[in-house]
């Protein structure tokens, strides 16, 4: 669980717009990229990024907070 504080502030590095974040990654549905979270510790790097096919871009985004 990531901080309330921490996820007002965190921003996608690729279009500086906001992320939602579900209980295992934060995520751009804007861009369709998902970032992983290690430990409690957002890994916000663009090339670590991975894209999100249809199917999981409708989970992620009912499953969102």
């Amino acid at each position: 669980m990531l901080d309330e504080k921490l996820l007002t502030i965190l921003v996608c590095p690729a279009d500086r717009g906001p992320l939602m974040y579900t209980a295992d990654l934060l995520y751009n549905p804007r861009l369709r990229r998902a970032y992983r979270i290690d430990d409690g510790i957002p890994v916000l790097l663009v090339d670590e990024a991975r894209d999100v096919d249809d199917a999981e871009h409708a989970r992620l985004v009912g499953e969102a907070q």
